[in-house]
């Protein structure tokens, strides 16, 4: 038997913005998904018969990266994660399968986080018919903090390089890590809305708005000089710098149209109680994020404002093998 987990992710600031070549900034999270594997006579996936067709991201490990041929395998997988809410729970259950797989066929082995980083992304590509950008995969498994973007960031630790054939073609990134200072009294405090996050179509809308406006390009353009301010404030430990990044950011989001009433009245509920407020992800529902001093008390805001709050310090460990 063996058990592997893998963190989800926040944004904190480029989301949209790095479609179009902008770095994004992202945190991986305290929640996440756990998988744990063991050798049986059935294959079966929560206690039900495993069907691929229905579960891309695990057949795609099991079958196209690692060949496996072995006994079938018994799969239980838990998930802290909300669903389809923009915090990469798709990329951290292809990472924590991964690494389970890893260390079930391989134990002497060590788990090599860019490599896994590499077969989550190309588990999410499977899934998504060749679409998909390696932020969340990243972020899952390496941990702390990842900036993405089509070039590398100034001030940033290089990791690795990534590319994609996509049906438009061709696509490249660079991943970077940044050092996140010693921050005891910090948290984001994330708030879902209910509402699943409909990335492509919220990515498809941006991309009409701007065809229809050209001038929105303004908005993608500020959105990442906003991003590498708030890296700047991040990496210095200047939390009030920061959350007016997060602000910044969230005005420009807006006037993309990728926010909706549900995020609004969450950063509406909490703004009084954190330094920047902003919705996370793709927008058009999903979640919002709160950096803030006072988790509890934002966290009680959202509830209140009816949304599920998620509290996390700022960039946690990356993917792992768990201890039996």
């Amino acid at each position: 038997m063996v058990t592997a987990f893998a963190p989800g992710k926040c944004i904190l600031f480029g989301e949209h913005a790095v479609v179009y070549g902008q770095p994004a900034v992202a945190v991986s999270i305290d929640a996440g998904v756990e998988v744990t594997i063991s050798e049986s006579n059935k294959w079966s996936l929560e206690g039900m018969p495993f069907e691929p067709s229905k579960h891309p991201h695990i057949s795609h490990i099991i079958n196209d990266i690692f060949q496996y041929s072995g006994s079938p395998l018994e799969i239980d997988v838990k998930s802290g994660l909300f669903s389809a809410a923009g915090l990469g729970s798709s990329a951290a259950l292809s990472n924590s399968m991964g690494a389970a797989l890893h260390h079930l066929t391989k134990p002497e082995e060590p788990l090599d986080l860019i490599s896994l980083a590499r077969i989550g992304h190309s588990a999410e590509a499977n899934a998504q018919k060749g679409r998909a950008s390696p932020t969340d995969t990243a972020t899952s498994a390496l941990g702390g903090c990842v900036v993405v973007s089509g070039e590398r960031v100034e001030g940033t630790e290089h990791i690795f390089d990534s590319t994609l054939e996509t049906p438009e073609g061709s696509r490249s990134w660079s991943i970077c890590r940044a050092a996140l200072p010693e921050l005891e009294d910090i948290w984001i405090v994330l708030g879902f809305t209910g509402i699943g996050s409909p990335t492509g179509k919220m990515v498809a809308g941006v991309s009409e708005l701007i065809e229809r406006e050209p001038q929105r390009m303004d908005d993608i353009r500020a959105i990442g000089e906003i991003t590498s301010s708030g890296l700047e404030s991040l990496s210095e430990g200047n939390m009030e710098g920061v959350g007016l990044a997060m602000n910044s950011c969230h005005e420009r989001l807006r006037n993309i149209g990728v926010s909706c009433p549900e995020i609004e009245g969450l950063i509406s509920a909490v703004q009084n109680h954190s330094l920047g407020a902003k919705l996370t992800g793709a927008g058009g529902g999903g979640c919002m994020v709160s950096l803030t001093r006072h988790p509890r008390r934002v966290a009680e805001c959202i509830e209140i404002a009816g949304g599920k709050p998620l509290i996390s310090k700022l960039g946690s460990g990356g993917a792992r093998i768990l201890p039996q």
